[in-house]
């Protein structure tokens, strides 16, 4: 993990633009087609430098490679691995349900070509009808990264700026939830067995990029997202007994991996619809820390805080947002846009989008002192965060800031 005591370090969760000629290829690969490897190799490369370039440019410290020669964050495993075939059920989320509206829009986006109402998979997804097997040459990995060195050494000047670099892989869990056991699967009678074999599979992949002198980001949306797909219609507590499983498995993986060369990202889902069967983050937050990494990646809002010698002024850009102030929250009111908001040092502040539309905020920072310890929590966060997890997540906050006694 790279750390600095001088600022916050910028990164992103993978995934970046592809261009027109190279998503045309890689939706015909997917479809079968066969698309010349040279050609390929040099439009991923193209694409990569300009990767490069322009994270350099945005102030990207810890920059990747964008994902850009896979067709998907999590299913392109199935091309690097044996033991699929078919097409799985997965089912999709519920907003598309709830919101046919919303489901009709989303289809019209993609010219009609979405599959969104009846699977959260964006393209057909196989499911796993035998042992899996990964490519013991890790021809494709080894391609990945060749090409993601090629571009780093090609755009030096740009590069140089570079604190370091990340490579997102799949985890054992999300790749269980996308391409479902085949119940007929004679290699694995249980989810559990198939879950640990895609580990043990995995870690071929996580131990190389690691090798490569990246750190290893691994996506587990499942962790989250799958308690409105899978998990739907079941106890919750059953969902978190599968999600258990899940990091279990994935420590197996990492085994021979320093935490510290690792980071998992964890997410409700990228769509931009209402969201709203969501798990809790309290329901999955105990189990999301027992996973054998160094740095998390969550899609979190901060508490109500304060700092002792930041001035802070709120402008409300669009939609409606509430602003709560006090120790307790105890004072609050709702603002909208172009209304103004501005809290003097000292004063505890917190805010939410309470409107049925996305909220903009623009937030103006002033002061002499901008360092961490300049934000304090005031008593009433730490209680709720000690009742509603624990002390030892409490602890773990106490170390990004400084939380007042009662």
């Amino acid at each position: 993990m790279h750390y600095s005591n001088d600022r916050i370090l910028v990164t992103h969760v993978g995934s970046l633009p592809r261009s027109p000629a190279l998503l045309d290829m890689l939706g015909r690969m997917e479809a079968g087609e066969v698309v010349d490897r040279g050609e390929f190799r040099s439009e991923v490369l193209a694409g990569l430098r300009e990767a490069v370039r322009e994270q350099a440019a945005a102030g990207i410290d810890i920059a990747g490679d964008g994902e850009l020669p896979r067709i998907g964050f999590s299913f392109y495993a199935k091309d690097r691995m044996t033991g699929f075939g078919g097409e799985a059920q997965r089912g999709t989320v519920t907003d598309f349900a709830k919101f046919p509206g919303y489901a009709e829009l989303v289809v019209s986006r993609s010219a009609g070509q979405s599959n969104a109402g009846k699977s959260a998979s964006v393209w057909a997804t196989p499911e796993c009808v035998d042992e899996v097997r990964y490519d013991p040459e890790l021809a494709q990995a080894r391609e990945e990264l060749d090409l993601f060195e090629d571009a780093l050494k090609a755009e030096a000047e740009a590069s140089g700026n570079f604190t370091g670099t990340f490579v997102t892989a799949v985890t054992p869990g999300i790749l269980a939830t996308t391409l479902l056991r085949n119940p007929e699967n004679p290699a694995y009678a249980r989810d559990e067995d198939y879950v640990f074999a895609l580990a043990r599979e995995l870690r071929r992949e996580y131990e190389y990029i690691v090798s490569r002198g990246h750190i290893l980001q691994l996506d587990a949306p499942d962790l989250a997202l799958e308690r409105q797909i899978l998990f739907v219609d079941r106890p919750l507590e059953e969902f978190q007994e599968r999600m258990e499983v899940h990091v279990a498995a994935l420590n197996e993986a990492l085994e021979n991996i320093p935490r510290d060369k690792v980071r998992m990202h964890v997410c409700w889902g990228n769509w931009d619809g209402p969201h709203s069967d969501d798990v809790d983050l309290e329901a999955i937050l105990p189990i999301i820390y027992k996973a054998e990494v160094g740095g998390l990646s969550l899609a979190c809002a901060n508490p109500r805080h304060a700092h002792d010698n930041t001035y802070e002024t709120f402008v409300v850009l669009d939609g409606t947002i509430e602003f709560r102030v006090g120790p307790e929250g105890e004072e609050k009111v709702t603002l909208g846009k172009w209304d103004t908001f501005s809290c003097p040092p000292g004063a505890y502040r917190g805010f939410r989008n309470v409107g049925e539309d996305n909220a903009v905020l623009l937030t103006v920072i002033t002061g002499a002192v901008d360092a961490r310890d300049d934000v304090c929590v005031p008593p009433s966060v730490g209680r709720e965060i000690d009742d509603r997890f624990g002390g030892e997540v409490l602890d773990a906050f106490r170390k990004l800031a400084k939380f007042n006694e009662e």
